[in-house]
């Protein structure tokens, strides 16, 4: 009797192998339909107020450490600063990360709307009956 179990146990791991491999080629493809789907022509979203910040902190930390070439040390020392900042420090890059925000929700709904007019097929002076009917008068020719 324990055969027949193990020869069981056998097929069944290779069942549930072949059925991963089929799960993980399905989500292969939706991720890769899903990437296609997104628009490269629209507008780049906002920084967030930390990469505003970011922005000024690694000029001025070039500017005293010249010789440090690693991006890690200074991502980690801004990160650092930005954590230790009060909000009152923070305030301006917050205020310039919302103005950067609603300019690309604007130009957002700009690409959308434009994009919704390019999509829209334009009619042609002929119905589609009339068209159809032109079909068929070519065809008893």
């Amino acid at each position: 009797m324990k055969g027949p179990k193990t020869a069981a146990v056998a097929c069944k791991k290779l069942d549930t192998t072949e059925t991963n491999k089929k799960r993980k080629a399905d989500l292969n493809s939706s991720n890769k339909e899903k990437a296609s789907k997104k628009n490269s022509g629209g507008p780049k979203r906002p920084a967030s107020a930390f990469f505003v910040f970011m922005e000024d902190f690694r000029k001025s930390y070039k500017e005293n450490f010249p010789d440090n070439k690693s991006v890690a040390a200074v991502t980690k020392a801004g990160g650092e600063k930005w954590k230790s900042m009060p909000d009152s420090e923070k305030a301006p890059c917050v205020a310039k990360a919302a103005k950067r925000k609603a300019e690309y929700e604007i130009a957002l709904a700009e690409f959308k709307k434009n994009l919704g007019e390019a999509k829209m097929p334009e009619e042609s002076e002929k119905s589609s009956g009339e068209v159809h009917d032109d079909v068929e008068q070519e065809a008893s020719c």
